[in-house]
């Protein structure tokens, strides 16, 4: 969250920031209530100095009139400050409320926009290939080379999930190992995280654990959610702590299940792999002095670069608008590889599709994790946190079947992932035996 005292000293910036974000929250409700808070506590702090005056004045030797005048005067400041105090922990409570709601501020750069279709282009890598035939998509292509099976991973647990087969399962584990050993080089501490966290830990992230417009699934009666990706546990894992100045940055990956409701999520390109409720994913995370977290936002994007480049990928990246940013990112830069899949009318030999992001959260998430550093001067001072994804397995393998198929159904793995899996190309098979006689219907 934003400092309370920033947003009143720069109110006007900051209901202009949310009106760029495209978002809804009340800046004018948490400077009244900051206000509030100030002078609860300013009045608080004088019952309780009278309080004091009053015990330290009770010690003298009084005669019988007087000691029972203090004892009223005792008790009425102490009913006073318990009343004051009831008071103020209301307030704080809004306080918390309407400043979770304030959007992180936005980098002078980033373009001011709306949607997605409104970010900026920054760079492209590689040449999208162009077909002798018509290529197939990444369901066509998994379904005929007995990959992935989506029917019935609707069956046994719903829309968006499904069953990895085969070779895809030897190239998922080959993509965690190539990120891995990439981020390994880079000098990343290497994590494999829970899939559960607590509820405060999501709302400290930026995430919202609860109602109809989370993302993440909740634990019923647990006070947990199944986390969405790593950066919430990697994020948590040092909330409530004073980091030695000297340690800085901290350059963490975690993998981990990521599990999504994607609630309202739908349209052509959704589907597949694309978008679903569960998925494997190795995550970047920082931690780091606030005066190199724009150089290291900068160092994350290289790295996603390089683990893209190294799969023989055209790609593009992207400076992500306002409106697409996410409450607690200062700066977003996305990665979206081409997909041929994506062919349309306007655009008949594919299009691209993000793949990857890296966002710089500044001090964002570290007020609201409590995470800080002992500075020179001998004061506690909030971190820098900045994310980015090394690879979202589903979303990678699916640019993988798409732009290196072959005419002949079958698809060629990218030569870095061969050590990793241990074969070249992904063939027909000779023969697909079903084991199914008869679906029985109910």
């Amino acid at each position: 969250m934003l400092d309370y005292k920033f947003i009143k000293e720069n109110l006007d910036a900051v209901k202009q920031n949310i009106v760029n974000r495209n978002m809804q929250a009340d800046a004018d409700l948490v400077v009244k209530l900051y206000d509030e808070r100030t002078a609860l506590t300013t009045e608080l702090q004088t019952l309780q100095q009278k309080r004091n005056e009053n015990a330290a004045a009770m010690k003298q030797k009084l005669d019988n009139d007087t000691r029972q005048k203090y004892i009223a005067e005792g008790k009425a400041l102490k009913d006073k400050i318990a009343d004051m105090e009831k008071h103020l922990a209301e307030v704080e409570v809004k306080l918390d409320e309407a400043g979770r709601q304030i959007p992180n501020m936005a980098h002078p750069d980033v373009p001011v926009g709306k949607v997605d279709t409104e970010n900026l282009e920054v760079k492209k890598v590689g040449t999208p290939r162009k077909f002798a035939f018509k290529p197939k998509d990444h369901v066509e292509l998994g379904e005929s080379l007995d990959l992935i099976d989506f029917d019935r991973g609707t069956k046994v647990s719903g829309q968006k999930f499904y069953y990895l087969k085969n070779e895809a399962v030897f190239l998922e584990e080959a993509l965690i190992m190539y990120a891995l050993n990439i981020l390994r080089k880079h000098g990343f501490t290497t994590f494999i995280t829970p899939d559960v966290a607590r509820e405060e830990i999501l709302k400290g992230i930026g995430f919202n654990p609860r109602g109809n417009e989370s993302n993440v699934y909740a634990i019923e009666e647990e006070g947990t959610c199944l986390v969405a990706t790593a950066e919430i546990t990697l994020g948590g894992f040092h909330s409530d702590e004073i980091l030695k100045k000297e340690s800085l940055p901290l350059f963490y990956c975690g993998l981990s299940h990521c599990f999504r409701r994607e609630a309202g999520a739908a349209g052509h390109f959704s589907k597949g792999l694309y978008r679903v409720h569960q998925f494997d994913k190795v995550e970047m995370f920082v931690y780091c002095l606030p005066e190199d977290s724009d150089r290291i936002h900068e160092k994350l994007r290289l790295i996603e670069e390089e683990i893209f480049s190294g799969l023989g990928l055209p790609f593009r990246v992207v400076d992500t608008c306002t409106g697409d940013l996410g409450a607690p990112a200062y700066r977003k830069w996305d990665l979206e590889a081409w997909m041929p899949g994506r062919a349309t009318a306007e655009s008949p030999d594919g299009d691209y599709g993000e793949v990857t992001s890296t966002s710089n959260c500044t001090d964002y998430q570290a007020r609201r994790l409590n995470v800080k550093y002992h500075d020179d001067d001998g004061k506690n001072k909030y971190v820098h946190m900045l994310n980015g994804t090394a690879v979202a397995v589903g979303r990678a393998m699916l640019a993988i079947f798409e732009n290196y198929q072959n005419e002949d159904g079958s698809i060629t793995v990218p030569p870095a992932l061969v050590p990793f899996c241990g074969f070249d190309k992904i063939g027909p098979k000779k023969e697909i035996a079903d084991p199914v006689y008869h679906t029985v219907k109910k």
